[in-house]
């Protein structure tokens, strides 16, 4: 049957646009089914602040009626302004979100980005981005063998030999690290931490979840600090902030956040989340007409085997520095013991993490952690 590929107009597109991916996926026993509405709410203008800065197109593949493959393309604004050095540039545009039945509909559905972002006056693509640099950006291309742990991404093995004949070039790979969190870290680890709790001008504290807007508005910001060299980085905006607080806010535990103080002044912190994929993957996508009660029962205090590290930063006034290596081994410690002692965590997962930036590699290698997963972002001119 013939091949055709629309635009997506109107709620009831987005929502078939949703359903593609757990039709294509059913089968795989190590893909998450996220939680529908979030994943809905994920491409609806006016409800993602995403779109106050970035403009996109989604697209349905169909053959015979039968959807059989999904695409967006997408401009984001803030990306365009990024410098080149950080993968930025006035006409680099994105897609993501793909899913495929097959070869020819992956090949289809790119060449329909492509037509969209050229017609927008891009000169180059870069992706997948699905749909921000915060969202889920990169192809999984090693570590298809077990699922993807809270906001991560998981892909059809076969999309890395489908995407690459196009022409596209890999640029970055994000590595995440896997580790076993219920033995204490080695030796030179421990003097480390123990010489930080001897440091009167070192504290390392809790988030206070009674002021939850407070804390979530200083810790993007020393984000927003601490990562702005970096590679691919697009500040998060005060709607972002205020939109991913609320989000996350479910998920956040005192004891899985830390804030570091130097002379009362915070300069570091670290973001760990129960594994939410852990807690969701039985309920198919839906919280209604029992999932909600089943979710909610379980966020009380979750007991998971994995915990995830998705954000943690030094200022850049202390980076490359050994007390901000000493700051991040210290909230590595404290948050470690306390997801072993109180969630039942047995595993953790660091990342995503540049693979040229060599000093959080090393702090993840000096815990003892293993890379378990590489996300591949291509570029491709148009």
């Amino acid at each position: 049957m013939t091949l055709s590929i629309r635009p997506v107009a109107g709620k009831a597109d987005r929502k078939r646009f949703v359903d593609i991916a757990f039709r294509l996926n059913r089968s795989d026993p190590n893909w998450v089914p996220p939680l529908r509405a979030e994943a809905l709410e994920l491409i609806t203008p006016g409800k993602n602040p995403f779109y106050e800065h970035a403009e996109q197109q989604l697209f349905i593949a169909e053959r015979g009626g039968l959807p059989v493959g999904r695409i967006s393309a997408h401009i984001d604004h803030l990306w365009l302004a990024m410098p080149a050095e950080q993968g930025g540039g006035p006409e680099i545009g994105n897609w993501g979100l793909l899913e495929a039945v097959d070869q020819d509909t992956a090949t289809a559905l790119i060449a329909k980005a492509e037509e969209w972002l050229r017609a927008k006056g891009m000169t180059s693509a870069m992706a997948p981005i699905s749909c921000s640099i915060w969202e889920e950006p990169g192809l999984l291309v090693q570590g298809h063998d077990h699922p993807p742990t809270v906001m991560m991404g998981h892909a059809n093995p076969a999309y890395q030999s489908w995407i690459e004949p196009l022409g596209y070039q890999g640029v970055k790979d994000l590595l995440t690290y896997d580790l076993d969190i219920t033995q204490g870290f080695p030796p030179l680890v421990q003097r480390i931490v123990a010489s930080g709790e001897r440091n009167p001008r070192i504290h390392i504290r809790k988030v206070d979840k009674t002021r939850f807007e407070e804390e979530a508005r200083l810790i993007l910001s020393l984000l927003n600090d601490a990562w702005s060299d970096n590679w691919g980085f697009v500040p998060i905006t005060p709607s972002e902030i205020e939109y991913t607080g609320r989000k996350l806010k479910p998920i956040i535990f005192e004891d899985l956040v830390r804030v570091a103080e130097v002379d009362g002044e915070p300069v570091a912190f670290m973001l760990t989340l129960p594994d939410l994929n852990e807690l969701i993957a039985d309920l198919d996508g839906r919280l209604f007409p029992f999932g909600f009660a089943k979710l909610l029962w379980r966020l009380r205090k979750p007991q998971v085997r994995t915990m995830r590290v998705p954000l943690m930063g030094v200022a850049r006034k202390l980076q490359a520095t050994r007390l901000a290596s000493q700051l991040a081994f210290m909230m590595i410690e404290y948050i470690r013991r306390d997801a072993v002692a109180n969630f039942g965590a047995t595993r953790g997962e660091i990342g995503w993490i540049l693979e040229d930036n060599q000093g959080m590699r090393s702090i993840a290698e000096t815990i003892d952690s293993k890379v378990n997963k590489v996300y591949r972002i291509y570029s491709k001119d148009l």
